[in-house]
């Protein structure tokens, strides 16, 4: 744990640095089209619209009995986006060390800044759009109390992501295969998880499957907070603070055990 410590104190003290990476990174990502950083966002509020035009307002579509909501394509877009806001951070984040191979092998810079400037980028696109989303839903309960549970809920969702991002790449420096995993585990993790269906439709004797996926409790507590304005049931926060301590113990002994050799795996 003492080697990780040490890397998040860099990170600390390099926060100046990470920011200017954070920002070409963004910037990086789009350069040479005509929109530029814009198609960052266009991407997801058209898959957004997508789902309120065909699901709500063509085919009228309506989901069983206790569902968080009614409507399906309402449901689809608050589970969809945090969903994409993880992939975004998370599939980036584990190829980020081998992206930065040959700069860390150049420069001594502590290779926690690659993993955690991909992550922030990631953030810098879907933490406004998360928020804008809060703030159509929050009318339709009247701005219930239970809408400022997003601050708190980002933020795990970004520390789980940096976590687990930065777990996976140095696994990729040792073993590219990790790369093409992470790819189809995201892929199928969306099945996984209460973002295209609620809970209570998946089998009773196997629900417990569904919180193998990372993203069940956050995905879970978003759906609670805006489409029934209620606080997250404290199951929710349990399983994060899980979550989030597992991959940051597994961090710890990864960042310890790869510190010697990390830079000639790349």
């Amino acid at each position: 744990m003492g080697t990780f410590l040490s890397e998040l104190a860099q990170l600390w003290r390099l926060r100046n640095l990470v920011a200017v990476l954070t920002r070409r990174e963004v910037v990086a990502r789009y350069q040479g089209s005509a929109v530029g950083v814009l198609w960052a966002y266009i991407q997801p509020l058209l898959t957004i619209a997508a789902y309120y035009l065909v699901f709500d307002v063509v085919f009228a579509m309506r989901l069983g009995e206790h569902a968080p909501t009614s409507r399906v394509g309402t449901y689809l877009i608050v589970g969809s986006l945090a969903w994409m806001a993880f992939c975004d951070a998370f599939g980036r984040g584990t190829s980020s060390l081998l992206d930065a191979g040959g700069l860390l092998q150049k420069n001594a810079l502590p290779p926690i800044i690659f993993p955690a400037r991909t992550v922030l980028a990631s953030a810098v696109v879907f933490g406004p759009m998360l928020l804008l989303l809060t703030l159509a839903y929050a009318p339709v309960h009247h701005f219930a109390l239970p809408v400022i549970a997003v601050v708190p809920l980002l933020l795990l969702q970004v520390v789980m992501s940096f976590l687990l991002a930065y777990l996976f790449a140095i696994m990729a420096a040792a073993l590219r295969d990790t790369v093409q995993i992470v790819g189809f585990a995201l892929q199928i993790g969306i099945f996984m998880s209460p973002v295209l269906f609620p809970m209570t439709m998946f089998p009773a004797a196997w629900r417990w499957v569904l919180w193998i996926n990372p993203m069940t409790p956050v995905v879970s507590g978003w759906q609670t907070i805006l489409l029934q304005g209620a606080w997250p049931a404290w199951n929710v926060w349990l399983a994060l603070v899980l979550w989030i301590a597992g991959a940051a113990l597994l961090l710890s002994v990864a960042v310890r055990r790869s510190h010697d050799q990390l830079v000639d795996w790349l």
